[in-house]
């Protein structure tokens, strides 16, 4: 029996609800030497589980001046398989090390076995992988003693064996756990073009309460061997016009939350991705008067 861990919303995230980046070594010196007005940086932990380096120096610098997301591509949270002890463990240590005011992971697996794939692998949405994922979540938030954030999938299959609707696993997910969602609005809508899911439906099913960041991100646009439209969470492009308004949407509603802009593949300068920086950070200023409703404490077992 892992011990019990209360939650309140709140404490899911402590970012600042302003806009971020993803850190980029390409940007570091840029970074330092300009301070851009941003209220975070976010990293892919499994790039930083190494005792030192050029990676960490940098990284030390940037956190004495900005909040820090850790987002996590490499616990496998979907897998059939145990969660990897000594990786956990790692990023436990990492944690500790920087004390970041947010922790993330994806509803997907990666690994099998002595496995591991370079991929983010769709998964199931059935009564034992539920069990599974929860239980895996559990382990998770009691290691590292902390609430994580788990980000909603882009998907480009469907199982036939789902027994669940996307949304609604995920929100049973968080009302079991008491995790926070970090919500992908490109995934969101890139996988509603992909499977030709009404995407309101989709945004409306999913637990938005406990949203604790949002991603915006590009993609690339593909055809299937149907010849129908297929995108692909590219992450290499501008974040799209039907994306910037599903965000404009979500900010009304939700008032300001922390928001990422992502970008993994084709990185331009600094400066482009600071425009999208703040143009998000306009839509956050501009809604600024909206509150949300308090929760109760969620205590996880």
């Amino acid at each position: 029996m892992t011990p019990a861990l209360q939650y309140s919303p709140s404490s899911r995230t402590a970012l600042p609800s302003r806009t971020g980046l993803g850190l980029k070594p390409e940007h570091v010196r840029d970074i330092l030497t300009t301070a851009p007005a941003l209220g975070f940086f976010e990293i892919h932990a499994e790039n930083y589980m190494v005792e030192g380096g050029p990676f960490h120096h940098h990284l030390e610098l940037i956190r004495e001046r900005y909040a820090l997301s850790v987002h996590g591509v490499g616990l496998s949270i979907g897998g059939q398989d145990p969660l990897d002890a000594e990786h956990l463990r790692r990023l436990h240590d990492l944690l500790m090390r920087y004390q970041p005011e947010a922790f993330s992971e994806h509803l997907a697996w990666s690994s099998h076995g002595s496995h591991f794939y370079n991929d983010l692998l769709p998964l199931p949405y059935t009564q034992d992988t539920l069990e599974r994922v929860c239980r895996h979540i559990d382990q998770v938030q009691a290691t590292l003693r902390r609430p994580m954030l788990l980000e909603n999938p882009a998907t480009y299959v469907e199982f036939a064996s789902s027994t669940w609707d996307e949304a609604d696993f995920i929100a049973e997910v968080v009302r079991r756990t008491g995790c926070g969602l970090l919500l992908d609005l490109n995934n969101a809508y890139v996988s509603a073009v992909n499977h030709q899911r009404n995407i309101q439906t989709y945004l409306d099913a999913l637990p938005l309460s406990a949203v604790g960041e949002i991603h915006l991100a590009g993609h690339a646009e593909d055809h299937d061997a149907r010849g129908e439209t297929l995108l692909i969470d590219s992450h290499g492009n501008a974040v799209a016009d039907p994306v910037w308004m599903l965000y404009q949407q979500i900010i009304q509603r939700l008032g300001p939350v922390p928001t990422l802009i992502e970008r993994d593949q084709n990185i331009p300068p600094i400066s482009a991705l600071l425009d999208e920086a703040y143009r998000a950070q306009h839509i956050l200023d501009s809604n600024r008067t909206i509150t949300l409703k308090p929760e109760p404490v969620i205590e996880v077992a």
